[in-house]
Parts: structure tokens; C-alpha cells; sequence
């Protein structure tokens, strides 16, 4: 097989997918010549959009496979002629902008071109191909979820008669207000990693809630932080895959999630789910996974057995038969 050439988002907007993919390049190495690349902006302004467009031209792969890993999808049109995998891991441009005149734009420029001029289009999740296939026709598209990080293997841990509860991430979706409203009578501490704004805070307080709060971690921190936790909270109102579902998995910790897709797809059948929504249903979720001793453990196994599927082995494997076939 002939090179592979991969154009990253800058880290400043695209850590996650930086970090998702740094352990599948990893593997990849093993059997294939690889050069990786980061774009030079983290702006959406169209100098900025230009300036990375040109830098992706100057270092496109002519005669081997060039994969954009996400987020910066107009970069595609640097690529003209050359063979192409794009991967898209959600429509956060039609899903979240509310101007109309910016969606259109956005929608075409990051989704619309990009799908149609890829020789090949991988969604992570069934969520987001479906939700692609509902905006535009795509005719070479597939599903390849994220790899799940090695380094997060099981650690036993005696559950804790006040257990510590991990919430990660504090952007709206998150849905963090609704998880400390479901928690103002429950006997825990709730662990939260990322910055509190001071709305938060006060109804942190005013729902007298014993928390603690910690952001900015390494990898390695995040990983201790799972491994100290009893629970992990994740009923999120959007993601395009939902990461800390498989990750809570591969340590043996039971995760309260969200029964919405893509999140029944990612966690199976070892994930408590709720409508996250509903205060209500996210209290009797962590009620019930912090007294029914044997559903958790039912949970954690079960949860174990489906991270398998998520190995950085499986899905190099997928992607090498990918690249193979173009």
C-alpha cells in the first residue's frame, strides 16, 4: 500500500480527535507509512479557511491515500484528484447553528462538498451516518467507530456506601444543571471535570451538593479520575459517539447514560439509560445502579464484554481493509 497522509484540525479546536486518533495512527504505523500534519488555523474565518486549504495542498500525498480525521472538512477541496477518506464525526454545523444564512454556508462548505468530493466517507457512529444520509445522498460511506485508548484497562475498586460520581464535561450538552438537580438528595460526592461558569456554582450550592472540580488533565489524570470513581455520569444530549461510555467500560465502572443515539449503540448492553431530559429519570438511574449491588455488577461485565468491539486492533483492522480497497 502506498502512504498515508493525515491532515489533523489544529489542537486547539481538535483535541478530542487528536487524541481518538493519535491511538489508531499508532497502530496503523506498525504495518503502513504514515505522515501526519496539523492544520496551521483553529479560526473559521475565511482567510483562516484558505490559509489552511493552501497548507494542506503544499503537503498532499499525490500518489497515496490522504485522510482528513475531522472538523476541518473543507480541506477536501486541497485534494482535488488525489484518493480521499474523510471522516465525519457529527453535523454539529446543522445541528447546533441557528442562523439560517451561516448554516447553509457552513453546511455546504464543512459537510455538502466534502462528502461528495471524498473517494471514501467514514462516520463514527450510526447516528451520524444516518443523520448525514437524511441531509444529502453519499454513495461510498461507512460506519468505523472510535478506538477505545489502551491505557484504559480495568482497575477494581470496592463500591463506595457514598460514592464518588465522575461527570466529564461541562459544555451545555453535557447536561450537567439537570444531573445536580437529580443528585440534591442523593448520598455522593459528584467529581466534575471542566470549568465551572458561576451559574453553576450556585446551584451547586443552592442544591447543597458535595462536589469537587478539577479541568485542564493529561490523559493519564483523566484515566486516575475514572479509577477513583464509583459511578460515571453521562446523560449528554448530543454527541456524535460519546467517549467516556466505553472508556468508563475498560476501567469496570458503571456509566448512567442517555437513551438517545448514538449512545444505546456505543455502550450496548452494559450502560444504565435514561431520558436525559427528565430530572426525575436521571435521580431513579443513579438510585438504582448505587443500590441494586447485583444489576451494577451485571452492568460492569457486561460493559466489559462490549468495549472489546472498540479495540484500537479491531478498528485499524477496519480501516487498513478500507485504505486497501481504494
Amino acid at each position: 500500500m502506498k502512504r498515508i497522509t493525515y491532515f489533523f484540525p489544529n489542537p486547539l479546536i481538535g483535541f478530542s480527535i487528536g487524541k481518538v486518533f493519535s491511538t489508531l495512527v499508532e497502530k496503523i504505523k506498525e504495518e503502513e507509512s504514515i505522515e501526519l500534519y496539523f492544520v496551521p488555523s483553529n479560526r473559521a474565518l475565511p482567510f483562516a479557511l484558505l490559509k489552511n486549504i493552501i497548507f494542506v495542498f503544499k503537503n498532499r500525498n499525490r500518489k497515496g491515500i490522504n485522510h482528513i480525521t475531522g472538523d476541518v472538512h473543507y480541506c477536501i477541496l486541497a485534494l482535488l484528484g488525489c484518493k480521499t477518506v474523510l471522516t465525519i464525526h457529527d453535523l454539529g454545523v446543522l445541528d447546533k447553528v441557528n442562523n439560517p444564512v451561516k448554516r447553509f454556508i457552513g453546511s455546504f462548505i464543512w459537510l455538502y462538498l466534502p462528502a461528495k468530493l471524498a473517494t471514501e466517507v467514514v462516520c463514527i457512529s450510526e447516528k451520524t451516518k444516518a443523520s448525514l444520509l437524511q441531509y444529502m445522498k453519499v454513495k461510498n460511506i461507512r460506519v468505523i467507530h472510535n478506538p477505545l485508548d489502551p491505557e484504559f484497562c480495568y482497575s477494581e475498586k470496592p463500591f463506595k456506601s457514598k460514592p464518588v460520581i465522575l461527570h466529564i464535561g461541562t459544555a451545555k450538552h453535557k447536561n450537567l444543571e439537570r444531573i445536580i438537580f437529580a443528585l440534591s438528595s442523593v448520598k455522593c460526592h459528584l467529581r466534575i471535570v471542566g470549568k465551572l461558569d458561576e451559574s453553576i456554582i450556585n446551584i451547586l450550592i443552592s442544591n447543597k451538593i458535595e462536589y469537587s472540580n478539577v479541568f485542564h488533565l493529561t490523559n493519564e489524570q483523566i484515566i486516575q479520575e475514572y479509577i477513583k470513581c464509583d459511578i460515571v455520569s453521562f446523560p449528554s444530549l448530543y454527541e456524535g459517539f460519546g467517549m467516556p461510555i466505553i472508556e468508563a467500560q475498560a476501567i469496570g465502572r458503571v456509566v448512567v447514560t442517555s437513551l438517545l443515539a448514538p449512545m444505546p449503540e456505543i455502550g450496548g448492553d452494559g450502560a444504565y439509560y435514561v431520558d436525559p431530559y427528565s430530572v426525575k429519570s436521571i435521580k431513579n438511574g443513579f438510585i438504582e445502579v448505587i443500590e441494586n449491588n447485583s444489576l451494577r455488577d451485571e452492568l460492569v461485565n457486561k460493559g466489559l464484554l462490549n468495549v472489546k468491539k472498540f479495540s484500537v486492533q479491531s478498528i485499524a483492522k477496519q480501516y487498513l481493509d478500507l485504505y486497501k480497497n481504494i
